[in-house]
């Protein structure tokens, strides 16, 4: 009885010596342990005492200050050991709202937490704010997946606003180190950035990831990555393969799983680059290069492609995307593409086989779900990348070998314009000699794409964004220097993507910006002005300024971007997101002007990028003569373009 007495006292006070000294719960915990000692193992009280003095252990390890930071787990209901598989932050829907959670994948349970708010110099702890053992967990199938909760996408506009936002702030913070600014103004810029980080990390997401507890409720989150959701749902299932039995954790189990996260983590901060140390790479700015060329290891015939994705401020997105190779093992897709890279420090590959069943539809995202045959990641190591040569690599995922090659160009190099050597082809050829030459204000080959576009891309999704396939892209631009017969064929059976890749790349390649670069810092100062009548008079004067080919050409390419924007409802394409795409690379500054201003590659990205995109912007939002009336204007044509 005496026994019984002891064990149930210490029982019902573990809770409440939780938050006691440390010395009183370590002494109960001796005393459990020399009661555990000499109380037989057929006692009734014998597994009631066990329990007792493993919840001691436990908080006792939780607050231990000299713990191994090697250890990996916690001692279950059983005695078993819990061990942390994975951790990540995610984004969860909750109560129709955007939430960042600290997701922890144990042995046999998955619990969500949050970061509770803490004072200066005191740890850091968890609250808990569910769990589920995964013995319970399942995934809803696409014909079983209720209806998502409606979340009110962020608008794209406003989550590029915070990428030059982002990348202004980093600019002003490396010109204060570099004048040895204060630390406080320092420490203010690394505060307004991690804001603007925190937020486009909460709202940029969009895949959707349901789990499901069978005894009632479903939780969503929302992934940025493919490859992400893939990982997650392939180590929850790795774990359901063992023998796992459903349990309910007590208060007092949940505080000392809970508590256990601090210690346990394997991803400590939240993944935006205003948490990276000083000395930590930057990642890289400017364009990779890469070749996706073949993949073997496949047991059955399938049709396959590959996509490509990278991180950029904290998270990865896909950037491009291989074309089906249809009913094979070994597809060969020897495929270029040229993907931005805005810091990045990791390129991924994933293989799919495309699904044509519309019976397979999510019902999250409205799409049919192609299952993904493997996936790989590479770092982007800068002495590698950085050597301007082509370098071939092989990366294995799931048996599945892909070969494939990459180069990079810094974003200083992409800002050079050379004149091109053959004065009859169109790229790299000034404007103004191309159309005397054609006999028309607006060069041919803008005319031809821009018809295209507008004939069968206008409501594809992401038109003009998307990455078209480099090597298409060389060819129409050879066809086009070449004055070759067969462009209009050649244009019908091209890819979308590569057409309206194929516009972009001319713009680029001209000599000069198609705003020019004598004009550029009056644009610059112009979108700067306050007063809206004084910006209106000033961006007019300076519009009528332009060489009349260059002119009428903007003109009808702004006609034409306005009509891509109104179908923004399908093709995701808003006009902030077309000024985006066109704004750096219609209106930039000359070679010379940026080696004068500009001091490192993430200043090179950020510098005027804003300037650029506003500049753009504005003249789509207030045009200042249609093209339909410039057209009537005699004075302007003499002869149709």
């Amino acid at each position: 009885m005496e026994i019984l007495l002891i064990v149930r006292f210490c029982c019902n006070c573990t809770y409440a010596l939780l938050y006691k000294p440390i010395d009183r719960v370590t002494r109960s915990t001796l005393v459990l342990h020399d009661l555990l000692k000499h109380t037989p193992v057929d006692h009734p009280d014998y597994p009631l005492l066990q329990d007792a003095l493993r919840i001691s252990q436990n908080f006792l390890s939780s607050i231990n200050e000299d713990i191994d930071p090697r250890r990996t787990a916690v001692t279950t209901p059983k005695g078993e050991t819990r061990q942390l598989v994975k951790d990540g932050f995610l984004v969860e829907v909750s109560e129709g709202s955007r939430k960042l959670r600290h997701v922890f994948l144990f042995t046999d349970v998955l619990l969500c937490a949050k970061l509770k708010k803490t004072s200066a110099g005191k740890h850091q702890q968890y609250d808990c704010k569910w769990y589920i053992p995964l013995a319970d967990l399942v995934f809803p199938s696409p014909e079983e997946s209720e209806a998502s909760p409606h979340v009110h996408p962020f608008p794209d506009h406003e989550l590029e606003d915070m990428k030059m936002k982002i990348s202004a702030l980093k600019s002003e913070i490396q010109k204060e180190k570099a004048n040895k600014g204060q630390s406080r103004a320092i420490e203010r810029l690394k505060k307004k950035m991690f804001e603007n980080e925190f937020l486009l990390l909460l709202n940029s997401p969009t895949i959707p990831f349901r789990i499901h507890n069978r005894n009632g409720k479903s939780y969503l989150f929302l992934l940025s990555s493919d490859y992400e959701r893939s990982e997650w749902r392939e180590a929850i299932q790795k774990l359901q393969k063992k023998d796992l039995q459903a349990f309910v954790l007590s208060s007092v189990e949940l505080q000392v799983l809970t508590g256990s996260c601090f210690k346990l983590r394997t991803v400590h901060n939240i993944p935006v680059t205003s948490n990276k140390d000083d000395d930590e790479s930057p990642g890289l700015y400017g364009f990779l290069h890469v070749i996706v060329h073949s993949a073997k290891g496949f047991k059955q015939s399938a049709n396959l492609y590959c996509t490509l994705e990278v991180d950029s401020f904290g998270y990865f997105v896909s950037k491009a995307k291989t074309r089906v190779f249809r009913d094979t093992t070994e597809p060969k897709w020897d495929e270029e593409f040229e993907i931005e890279l805005e810091g990045s420090q990791s390129l991924r590959i994933l293989c799919y086989e495309k699904c044509y069943d519309k019976t397979k539809v999510n019902k999250d995202n409205n799409e049919i779900v192609d299952k993904i045959m493997g996936k790989g990641q590479i770092q982007l190591d800068p002495q590698t990348v950085e050597t301007k040569n082509w370098h071939t690599d092989v990366i294995e995922m799931n048996g599945i070998k892909v070969e494939f090659s990459m180069k990079f160009t810094s974003r200083d190099m992409s800002l050079k314009r050379t004149p091109s050597k053959k004065q009859t082809g169109v790229f790299g050829v000034k404007i103004s000699v191309v159309t005397k030459r054609e006999r028309s204000k607006v060069p041919y080959i803008v005319r031809q794409c821009v018809e295209e576009v507008e004939k069968r891309g206008i409501e594809e999704v992401g038109i003009y964004r998307i990455s078209g396939v480099a090597t298409d892209i060389q060819a129409l631009k050879a066809v086009f220097d070449a004055n070759n017969k067969d462009i209009l064929l050649m244009l019908s059976d091209m890819d979308i993507n590569a057409i309206a890749g194929t516009l972009k790349l001319y713009f680029r390649e001209l000599p000069e910006p198609l705003l020019t670069d004598r004009l550029y810092p009056a644009f610059m100062e112009g979108i700067a002005l306050s007063d809206p009548a004084a910006k209106e008079n000033c961006m007019m004067h300076l519009l009528r300024s332009l060489p009349d080919p260059n002119l009428i050409t903007f003109l009808f390419l702004l006609e034409h971007l306005k009509r891509v924007a109104e179908k923004e409802p399908i093709n995701k394409m808003s006009l902030h997101n077309l000024a985006t795409v066109f704004g750096p690379t219609l209106l930039r500054p000359s070679e010379v002007e940026s080696k004068a201003h500009l001091t490192s590659a993430a200043d090179i990205w950020s510098h005027d990028v804003m300037a650029q995109v506003q500049v753009l912007l504005y003249y789509l939002q207030h045009p200042p003569i249609s093209f339909a009336e410039l057209k009537r204007n005699t004075l302007y044509f003499s002869t149709d373009v």
